[in-house]
């Protein structure tokens, strides 16, 4: 671990993380804020809060690419206190307005969500180099999972012991303080070397969105929509077997497990192929369709959560060594725009094979996705090294 005490010591480094943690919990959280808000504050159904969860999600996924274009144009600290301002009109008129607005409101805030992850890979990118940043895009996936981890409970237990209603009020709360709190702190997202290259100009897209940079992308929607399709697939098993209520410790050992995948696969001396990383993802989750009760689920969870956290820190680092750092935000933000097309499709895709089928057809789609997703972005990347130069 004294690799990761030493990048924790460069400046900004541990504020910048400390800061993103609390800002990526709470939009972790807004999804789950806005459904108990919706069933248990406005006393509608499952199916009303999904449609205000669904508006925010579509926000997130358009937003991501077009607030990278903004940063990589007027900077991160005017982008960051404008979507601040957004997020506290949205969380304080939340509890005031009909659920038709709502949804619009929902979709808006989602498009102009604090981009507190996008800045802090853009910072990570200008930050660290080599071995240090894979250290340090390991350590930000890690900072994903305890989000996923703790943001949801969270609101849950406050949700059914304090008020639904004041629950949208403390998310936007810690979405805002992390928002300015980044803005204040305003990590730099260019490296002295970066700034020199960049009075060359700003390449064409084209320059950079090749077959390399379009394979990172498939894989990071593949993994999000093999991720998100397992959370379905282990909460229709333990159900038909009777034992739902150990979902979330399932759930715990999947995260728990990512968290240490991460940590270690940090300190390894060399990054592995993204496509052989979600390949094996998506075998593991294939195989643990053939668990039928909670304990083989843990067990099947061990293997692959020690998968996802370093599946994801190498598709983050192999984004942020393709893109140009004069177009990192747009290349950035489109990563976040995958990931987010990722958790989306993944669900209802799942539930569908699910409805058809049995649970254990959830886990054979979900790691279907992760191969098609992985194999794709290999022929992608084989196509990016085979072509002409000259």
């Amino acid at each position: 671990m004294t690799g990761y005490r030493q990048l924790l010591a460069a400046p900004a480094m541990a504020p910048l993380l400390s800061i993103s943690l609390l800002a990526r919990v709470a939009i972790t959280a807004v999804g789950m804020a806005l459904t108990m808000y919706v069933v248990l504050g406005l006393g509608m159904g499952y199916a009303a809060a999904g449609g205000v969860v669904a508006a925010v999600t579509a926000g997130l996924a358009l937003g991501g690419w077009l607030l990278g274009r903004v940063i990589d144009w007027r900077g991160a600290r005017i982008v960051l206190l404008v979507t601040v301002v957004v997020q506290v009109v949205f969380w304080l008129t939340v509890p005031v307005l009909p659920y038709g607005i709502l949804l619009g409101a929902a979709f808006a805030a989602g498009l102009l969500m604090v981009p507190a992850q996008l800045v802090t890979r853009q910072a990570i990118a200008a930050m660290t180099t080599g071995g240090e940043r894979q250290a340090a895009f390991a350590l930000e996936t890690v900072q994903g999972e305890l989000s996923y981890m703790v943001g949801p409970p969270i609101v849950i237990l406050c949700a059914a012991k304090v008020s639904a209603w004041v629950v949208p009020w403390g998310v936007g709360a810690a979405i805002v303080a992390g928002g300015a709190g980044i803005a204040l702190l305003d990590p730099p997202l260019r490296a002295e070397a970066d700034v020199d290259a960049d009075s060359v100009g700003r390449p064409r897209r084209r320059e950079w969105l090749g077959p390399g940079m379009i394979a990172v992308l498939v894989l990071a929607a593949g993994t999000t929509m093999l991720l998100s399709g397992t959370d379905l697939a282990i909460v229709a098993t333990l159900k038909e077997a009777g034992q739902l209520s150990w979902a979330a410790l399932v759930v715990a050992v999947y995260g728990v497990s990512s968290t240490a995948g991460g940590l270690v696969y940090g300190k390894l001396p060399r990054l592995l192929p993204a496509p052989l990383l979600l390949g094996l993802l998506g075998l593991a989750t294939i195989l643990a369709g053939l668990a039928h009760d909670w304990p083989r689920l843990c067990i099947a969870g061990v293997g692959a959560g020690l998968l996802t956290a370093p599946t994801l820190a190498t598709v983050a680092a192999a984004v942020s060594r393709l893109a140009p750092a004069s177009v990192r935000g747009e290349a950035t933000g489109l990563q976040s725009s995958a990931l987010s097309a990722g958790f989306a499709l993944g669900s209802p895709i799942v539930g569908g094979a699910i409805e058809l089928s049995v649970p254990a057809a959830g886990f054979a789609v979900a790691g279907l996705a992760g191969l098609v997703a992985a194999l794709t972005g290999y022929l992608l990347s084989r196509r990016r090294l085979l072509r002409p130069t000259g």
